[in-house]
């Protein structure tokens, strides 16, 4: 038996994991409803200039541009764009079947700067696509199938290829959506008013509201709590069980022990009665019709060599649960069965 827990320790340190990310998404929520909220852009520009820095604040609006991206396949008017092309085929393996794969072609991204606009005012937002919560939605998705030639089939199938065509997918923040933005706000040399990552605290780009971050935030961090606990106990249940498998199974060792050096004893003490009581013919014939018993079971005639030592005082059942010889101590490496007869 494995002297280390190891699936409960897997799973203490699953919950302990588990219970960081929860810590993180708690203090993630209370960070965010620590920042200042701005109901209107145009009050931004006030509060930068009561020099209150760093600032940190949570602003929504209307995403806008000055110069926005015409996309070629949505025909959408965006402001962060990628596309990528995915060359999909099928490939002859070594078992001698065909399987799907896929292989990347083109991957292009684009951005021109951007703002939030509510009405009242705009924002530049710097470096959106490193902030937590954001995702670009799929604007356009199309499947061009390859075209058949009879030249072409055969070089590709010489090759151990099959073409089936090429998927194109078209990722758009199109002009107009609204979001909610929660980061650094500053001016620049020219007064022109940007939020940023900060240097120390929350940075989101997202399409929720800021209640709906916080919620979501606090939802998260309970699940964690509940799964760290849960996993926790069961750590410990497997911990404990492999705990008192352990003592049972040294208990049963130490009273086997106890009585295979008994059950020794009590033979060399016969044996040496034997001796001084007769040594004559008699004696020896007297001897031999004693049953050779196991020392351990004291109830079947011992019948196991035990490798290397060359011992034999068990039966096969008994040095099945022997890892080392009762005699000379020695470790068992394997068990020989003799037959007398």
């Amino acid at each position: 038996m494995t002297m280390i827990p190891w699936g409960g320790i897997s799973c203490c340190l699953s919950a302990a994991a588990l219970y960081l990310l929860g810590r993180s998404s708690g203090r993630d929520a209370e960070l965010l409803k620590s920042v200042t909220r701005v109901n209107q852009l145009k009050e931004l520009a006030q509060l930068l200039d009561a020099e209150i820095l760093p600032l940190v604040v949570s602003i929504s609006g209307r995403v806008s541009s000055e110069t926005p991206i015409h996309c070629e396949f949505s025909g959408l008017r965006g402001v962060i764009v990628e596309e990528t092309a995915e060359q999909h085929f099928l490939k002859h393996n070594d078992a001698g079947s065909w399987i799907q794969d896929s292989a990347l072609m083109l991957s292009m991204s684009k951005e021109v700067p951007w703002y939030l606009d509510d009405g009242s005012d705009r924002v530049h937002v710097v470096g959106a696509r490193g902030a937590t919560g954001f995702v670009l939605p799929v604007a356009s998705e199309a499947f061009e199938e390859s075209g058949r030639s009879l030249v072409r089939g055969t070089l590709d199938y010489l090759q151990g290829l099959k073409m089936l065509g090429v998927k194109r997918i078209e990722r758009v923040l199109p002009v107009g959506t609204s979001l909610t933005v929660v980061g650094e706000a500053a001016k620049d040399d020219i007064g022109t008013i940007r939020i940023q990552r900060p240097h120390k605290g929350p940075f989101y780009v997202s399409p929720k509201t800021l209640d709906q971050l916080i919620a979501n935030l606090g939802k998260w961090a309970r699940w964690y709590k509940y799964a760290s606990m849960g996993l926790t106990l069961f750590g410990a249940y497997l911990i404990a069980k492999h705990a008192i498998r352990f003592i049972l199974e040294r208990r049963r060792r130490c009273e086997l022990q106890k009585r295979v050096l008994a059950a020794a004893a009590k033979r060399q003490g016969q044996d040496n009665e034997g001796e001084k009581a007769d040594t004559s013919l008699d004696g020896m014939k007297r001897d031999r019709s004693m049953p050779d018993l196991c020392v351990i079971c004291l109830e079947h005639e011992y019948n196991a060599v035990f490798v290397p030592c060359g011992h034999m005082c068990c039966c096969t059942t008994c040095s099945s649960h022997l890892n080392n010889c009762p005699l000379c101590r020695r470790r068992i490496e394997q068990v020989v069965k003799t037959f007398r007869h």
